[in-house]
């Protein structure tokens, strides 16, 4: 029985283009990162980006990367 997290990050468009993000938290339930939003939505900083808040599920003793990566010239 696999069991799932939820990984709560806050990303802003400017995060997004330059692959970076502020990782948050990981909770045992979606209800536990969405009340982390809810305690974090009018702190300076993430006030200015309601849309920031990302929640991802992940699968515990489960890959993401199984095929590899190819990494861009800068």
């Amino acid at each position: 029985m696999a069991s799932t997290v939820f990984l709560l990050w806050f990303v802003t468009k400017e995060d997004e283009e330059n692959d970076n993000g502020l990782l948050i938290g990981v909770y045992q339930t979606e209800f536990g990162a969405t009340s982390a939003i809810e305690r974090l939505r009018t702190k300076p900083g993430f006030a200015d980006y309601p849309e920031g808040f990302q929640i991802h599920s992940r699968e515990l003793d489960h890959g993401s990367w199984t095929e590899g990566f190819v990494k861009a010239d800068a």
